[in-house]
């Protein structure tokens, strides 16, 4: 407690020797340049240093240090008085009244000045460690973004000249018509009122033309730029694992993909030309503004440090209400995507009105952020527009003083006053788009993020034999899926698949069997050191990515078809492939016949997903989709349950044609498992029964009390 007493009486203390140091040498300049015989701006400048380096000593032996906000307001603190008095003196020839008399009043009035000046540092260029680490990230992502637009490079080159041209036609419009003023207000000369006019059109012309081609070239380079970055976006999309796509939500997916790199494109190239033209228009219209009257240029810059506070706080809001709207979009982008991939479940559960609930209640959350955005935003132009207007005021003011002093003409004054309201647009511009910028970029990192991205199932193998037995191993294997790491769905599970072998899995839904066959197409790949699946005694990781996918093939139980024609579903990733591979594999699944009989036979388009197709016949299009490939490891879930008895026959002879192949089966129809060579019975994620038909229904064990429970007996041999 005495100590908390000891360090608060220390600071009191030093507070009040710094206010009686500081009271002493205010009065002592005031009254050195009252009676100094040197330029009293210098004696001011020296005070000002004097009274810095006597508060600095101050701070430092009482704190031992000092404080960065405190060191800006010493300093600016410090500065002022010899800044008004510079500023007085330029304006009016005269000393201010701080100078002349120092009083209490002008001490109070200078730190509370100087206290709003160290506040608006603070708040406008100060920043935490976090926010400059986003910031630097943004730098980051915005140079890679730039570096994509390499290609391109020809285009915005063009686009930088047309844009120069048109920046530096647009400059001297009003030069040339506070010209015209000044001829028409002096002794009239029809030859130089002529010339002016002239140039004037040929400057607006010049800007008008220039300005329109920048834009078209510009828009070529954003559009090579959005194609370009869509197809690696997709590329890396597709090459992600399975459980990426069960993990993400697919509105999120489709949101990056159609609206983030539409948005990085336009908005970094656009940014980028925004600010090189306000940059190089700003320049320049400083210089002729300068060549009118610094005066007036100087005052008219005193609207800058004001501006960039209003845009500061402006940008911190409106940019955090931008994302969460583009969150938001994204939500119910994702909602009114669910709804449509599952109408039939919607209208089957009769649940219309819950999703238009649902979704109404995205949409309720998009529109109150954009009412907060939009209101931020309105604050913001009234604000702007008033400290515009306020300048405006003062400008016209100095100007009717100068130019009653015959410091500058009216055209000048005229010209001076078109340079400047465009200036006060050009510097918000430039204040607010190098932050927006950056922040642009918050689109980029999102779609970069998913470019980055390695897939966990790694397609790096290198493996390709000439000759491929088919002999797979499942060794010691555990497994549970990402997206529920806790239900570990296959415990130290062991199976060999021989070549030439048909292997059956049978077993309730839900114990591993479909598990199975996504492990050995390698859509999930085992956890480091939860056992492996060997491919002729080689890891799955170790083969080639397209020639093991050619030399294991899978029909599942609902065959997925894509838009196109029945040729393309069937040859669907295979480069060279025939008419007649096309057919003899559409033979083999029985699915010649009814294509055939189609009006554009094997150029029938089947709709999105097969849409245009009966359930069994986009069955028979998927075997045959597998069978071209003439694979090693051949995969069947459950394909024969849309088929009829006439279409299996001939597809189980059709697989019989292939002797060596490794065939492994799920299925539910007894009178497909009883032909298999083994026939494995799988609970709990573990293989509970082995063997022949035959020797399992000796047994008596669980496949016997499968028969009754899950398969259909009509053509049964028992």
């Amino acid at each position: 407690m005495a100590g908390n007493i000891g360090t608060i009486f220390q600071k009191v203390s030093a507070l009040t020797a710094a206010v009686c140091v500081d009271l002493f040498l205010f009065y002592a300049s005031g009254s050195v340049v009252t009676h100094s015989a040197f330029g009293h701006l210098l004696r001011f400048w020296t005070s000002a240093a004097l009274r810095w380096s006597a508060l600095t000593v101050v701070s430092l032996l009482t704190f031992g240090g000092i404080n960065p906000l405190l060191l800006r307001f010493v300093t600016a603190y410090s500065l002022l008085p010899a800044v008004f008095e510079t500023g007085t003196t330029a304006l009016y020839n005269e000393a201010g009244e701080c100078g002349a008399a120092a009083d209490v009043r002008c001490w109070l009035m200078c730190a509370g000045a100087s206290l709003a000046a160290a506040l608006f540092w603070e708040l406008t260029f100060s920043s935490t460690k976090e926010p400059q680490e986003n910031k630097q990230e943004a730098k980051v992502l915005f140079m890679r973004v730039l570096y994509l637009y390499k290609p391109d490079y020809l285009l915005l080159l063009g686009g930088l000249l047309f844009l120069s041209l048109a920046v530096i036609c647009e400059m001297f419009i009003p030069f040339y018509t506070g010209r015209v003023i000044d001829i028409l207000r002096s002794n009239y000369q029809p030859n130089d009122f002529l010339s002016a006019l002239f140039f004037m059109s040929l400057y607006s012309l010049g800007s008008s033309v220039s300005a329109g081609c920048r834009g078209g070239v510009l828009l070529c380079a954003i559009g090579s730029f959005t194609c370009r970055i869509k197809v690696k976006l997709f590329q890396a999309l597709t090459k992600q694992e399975i459980a990426f796509f069960e993990t993400t939500k697919t509105g999120e997916i489709t949101s990056r993909l159609s609206k983030d790199t539409n948005l990085m494109g336009r908005t970094v190239c656009l940014n980028v030309n925004v600010l090189l033209r306000t940059l190089i228009k700003t320049l320049g219209m400083i210089s002729l503004m300068m060549n009118f009257s610094w005066k007036l240029t100087f005052l008219v810059l005193m609207e800058t440090p004001i501006t960039g506070l209003i845009q500061k706080i402006y940008d911190t809001h409106y940019q955090s209400l931008s994302r969460a709207m583009q969150d938001s979009m994204a939500l119910a982008s994702e909602t009114a995507n669910e709804v449509v991939f599952g109408i039939r479940v919607v209208r089957s559960f009769n649940t219309e009105k819950h999703e238009a609930r649902r979704y109404h209640s995205r949409l309720l959350d998009i529109r109150s952020l954009r009412i907060r955005r939009d209101t931020i935003r309105a604050l913001y132009l009234l604000v702007r527009r008033l400290t515009g207007l306020g300048m405006q005021v003062l400008m016209l003011y100095y100007g009717r003083l100068f130019i009653q002093s015959e410091q500058m003409t009216t055209g000048n004054l005229v010209s001076f006053i078109l340079y400047q309201s465009e200036l006060g647009d050009n510097i918000r511009t430039l204040t607010y788009i190098f932050g927006d910028m950056l922040n642009s970029v918050g689109a980029a990192g999102k779609v970069f993020e998913y470019i980055d991205r390695k897939p966990k199932v790694s397609t790096e193998g290198k493996l390709k034999p000439e000759e491929l037995r088919g002999h797979v191993s499942f060794r010691d294997l555990n497994f549970a899926y990402p997206s529920n790491p806790q239900n570990t769905v296959l415990q130290n599970f062991c199976l060999e698949l021989k070549p030439g072998h048909m292997t059956a899995l049978v077993g309730p839904s839900g114990e591993g069997k479909s598990t199975c066959v996504s492990l050995l197409e390698r859509l999930y790949e085992p956890l480091d050191g939860n056992g492996e699946i060997l491919l002729d005694s080689k890891p799955l990781k170790d083969y080639d990515h397209h020639y093991f996918h050619k030399k294991i093939a899978v029909v599942s139980q609902e065959p997925v078809l894509f838009s196109g024609s029945i040729r393309d579903n069937i040859a669907y990733g295979l480069t060279g492939c025939s008419l007649d591979q096309v057919q003899e594999a559409a033979r083999k699944a029985n699915a010649h016949d009814f294509v055939t009989q189609l009006e554009k036979g094997y150029d029938t388009q089947v709709g999105e997903g097969g849409g245009r197709l009966s359930k069994s016949e986009r069955q028979q299009i998927a075997i045959a989709r597998a069978l071209v490939r003439q694979p090693q490891v051949l995969i069947l879930d459950e394909i024969t349950s849309a088929l009829d008895t006439d279409s299996e026959l001939k597809v189980q002879q059709a697989l019989a044609t292939c002797p060596n192949q490794t065939l492994l089966v799920i299925a539910h129809q007894l009178k497909t498992i009883e032909k298999a060579d083994q026939i494995v019975v799988i609970r709990g994620g573990k293989i509970q029964e082995k063997g022949t038909h035959r020797e399992l229904m000796d047994m008596r064990g669980s496949y016997y009390k499968l028969r009754d429970e899950l398969f259909t007996q009509d053509n049964s041999s028992q």
